[in-house]
Parts: C-alpha cells; structure tokens; sequence
C-alpha cells in the first residue's frame, strides 16, 4: 500500500526583544560557519554516514501472527530500546502497526519488539475500550514512538472512526509502563494527529517530547491542503515509580502544509530530529524540504512559516521519516522513491543511497540508527513486506 509522501505564551516584551536578537545573533554565526566549511579543503569534509554501509537486510516480520490484533501491518514507528525493564529489552527495536489486518488505515493497536537477532514478539495490543485516558477517536498507531528514560513508552494515535472507514480524528498520546500496559493518554493541550515524535531526556527526571500534528482543520479543508501543521513541544517530569507526568506544552512551529490523502491518509509535517545545538528538524513533507526550528528546548513563541528551510529539492522526494546521524548529519527516507538522503547541519545533500531496492515509492516511513551507530533501521512496506530493515 502506498504511502507518499495558538498558544504562544504571554512573555514581557523585553523577553521577546531578547530572544530575536539572540535568534540574530544565532543565525549569524550560522551563516559564518557555512562561509568557513565554503572555502575549507574538501579533505576537511566529514565522512557521510550513509557511506560505510552498503548490505540491506530483513531483521524480522512486523505483523503479529496470533492474539486479537493478528494480521497487524503497515509498520510506521521505529524507536530502539536503550534498556531492559520490565519487557523491554535493551539494544531490541520497538515498531508501531499503522493499519489492522483489513488494511485499511488508523486502525492499527500494535507495537512489536523486534530482537537484532531476528526475534520479535508483541509488546503491545492497545484496546481503546479500556484506555486509562480520553483519546479522542479511538487508536490509529502512528511513527509517533519513543522510549522514556524512566521505562515508559510513548506512541502517537492518529485514529479513523468506523474502523478505517470514517474520519480521522485528533487522537492522543498514549503512556505504556514497560510492560506493555496503558497507564495514561494525553490528549488536547495542542495535540491533534500527532505523526511523528521526538524525546529529549533534560537534567535528572525531566524530558521533553517533540510532536508534529496534521489534523489542524485539514478535514474541514478537505480536498484543499491548509497551511495549519504544527510542532508541539511537551514537557514532562519522570518521577521514579510512577508514570510520567505532563505538566506544560507549547507550539513551537506553525505553518506546516497538511492535507488529507486517498492513498497516505494526510500529508504533513513527518519525521522529527534534535541537532547537537538544539535545533529541531522536521521533514516537511508536502514541500519537498527539510527545515529548522532554532531554540526548540527553550522558545517561548513559534516559528512561523514551517521554519527556516535548510535544505530543498534535490535528491529529497517527499521525505518522510528523519533522524539525527552519529556524525551530527540528518538522514530523511523519501515517500515518492526508495532513497535515504544524509543532509548536513549546513544544509548540503552529502549522500543518497537505495534502501529500498526496488525503488517503490510509499514503503518507507519511521527509521532510526541502529545502535552503537552500526547503520541504520528503517520499516518497510514494499509489496505487503511489513518488515524491519537494517542497513549495515
């Protein structure tokens, strides 16, 4: 199946006078490191990442074959598991099921544990009837998908009513402990069709979640796209023994293209990823680029316009999911062709590479580096695969 591709916080007007001048400041500095690697030797250019690998290979089958959700496919999510708790266990991937068995989307309720040698089990059937938690709509499992430092998962729902045959509704965000069982949602406090996320582990128990949404009047425009997309930041405090707790969100981008789609669903802002110097990147889908949110840990008001574009065209083809290279490079998998794209913090294309060896246009969505930077996993959906890959 093919898949292509307001709250702003009152501060003092000193605050935002401060924050501009710093963003100045920042962009300047920016645009003199891009000057100095412009007349630097091409020696002096760090090796791409994409380019020490060469193999594909199928690690496991995502689709679950027993239990109420057997037949579970259109993997998006891809989230390694940085520790063992509970049953998780450290250096396996964590996948989330888009679709159920009947194919049709925001129907899926599975997250599979995938191990490296291959083996791969359930870590979780979530029933909406039995959500701790309001999720407006039911469940959809979407790419939004990331392991907390205190053991507990986070995955997106993006679902759609009348089993895969309705509207897509707002969804939440569900909290798993690392057993694979509900133990709260969010939902509202800007969040609606989350799509893809982030994490960002602070100082001691607090951390950061990076979500962009899609539904932003994108049904009410439908067929017409709207330019309503956003980024939500949401904070979060890690007690030890409990759930975590959310106590605070911000929009901290607007401006997203977003658009219902016969064959993905919606089109919007995808694939999330932090740089070293907190600068957060969004696969802007639609728009064929990639852009910049400057400051993303900290701002206090949004970044207007989907961001600053770094990078556009070129070899990028719809992208989709993104994530940050051991290098400090961003790798984004297209929608409309079986290529990963390494970009630069600079915003040059330094390498492509064929994942998908048969070129087909859709199968690729979440992905994440493999650990200890030995290559990289990425779902893929080729011809009803339903598989996790590793480039190695």
């Amino acid at each position: 199946m093919e898949r292509p591709a307001a709250t702003i916080r009152a501060r003092s007007r000193s605050r935002g006078i401060r924050l501009v001048a710093s963003s100045a400041a920042a962009l300047a500095a920016v645009v003199a490191s891009v000057a100095a690697v412009a007349v630097s030797p091409a020696s002096a250019a760090p090796t791409p990442f994409l380019s020490h690998f060469n193999n594909i290979d199928v690690v496991a089958s995502t689709v679950p074959t027993s239990g109420p959700a057997a037949g579970d496919q259109n993997p998006y999510g891809v989230a390694n598991v940085p520790f063992s708790a509970g049953d998780l266990v450290g250096g396996n991937t964590l996948v989330s099921n888009f679709n159920s068995s009947n194919n049709l989307q925001g129907t899926g309720t599975t997250i599979m544990q995938v191990a490296p040698n291959g083996g791969v089990s359930v870590f979780a059937q979530i029933n909406a009837a039995t959500l701790p938690g309001p999720c407006p709509g039911g469940v959809g499992l979407t790419t939004a998908l990331s392991v907390l430092a205190d053991d507990y998962v986070v995955v997106g729902s993006l679902p759609v009513t009348m089993n895969g045959s309705g509207t897509p509704e707002a969804g939440c965000l569900i909290v798993l402990n690392s057993d694979g069982v509900p133990v709260e949602t969010l939902a509202g406090n800007g969040i609606n069709g989350p799509w893809d996320m982030t994490s960002q582990q602070l100082f001691g128990p607090f951390a950061e979640l990076f979500v962009t949404n899609v539904l932003n009047g994108t049904v009410a425009a439908n067929p017409n796209p709207v330019n309503r997309g956003t980024v939500v930041r949401l904070s979060v405090f890690d007690p030890p023994g409990r759930p975590p707790i959310f106590f605070g969100s911000s929009v901290i981008a607007t401006g997203f293209t977003e658009e219902l789609n016969s064959s993905a669903l919606v089109i919007g802002p995808t694939g999330v990823a932090l740089g070293r110097n907190g600068t957060l990147y969004v696969a802007d889908t639609a728009n064929n680029r990639i852009t910049a949110i400057p400051f993303a840990t900290g701002r206090f008001f949004p970044a207007f316009g989907g961001g600053i574009p770094l990078s556009t065209g070129g070899s990028l083809n719809s992208p989709l999911g993104l994530a940050t290279a051991p290098n400090g490079d961003l790798i984004a998998v297209n929608a409309n062709d079986g290529n990963a794209v390494e970009i630069s913090p600079f915003g040059m294309q330094v390498d492509t590479k064929t994942i998908d060896p048969f070129n087909s246009g859709g199968d690729l969505f979440g992905l994440a580096v493999a650990p200890g930077g030995n290559g990289l996993l990425f779902v893929d959906d080729n011809g009803g695969a339903n598989t996790l890959d590793i480039l190695h």
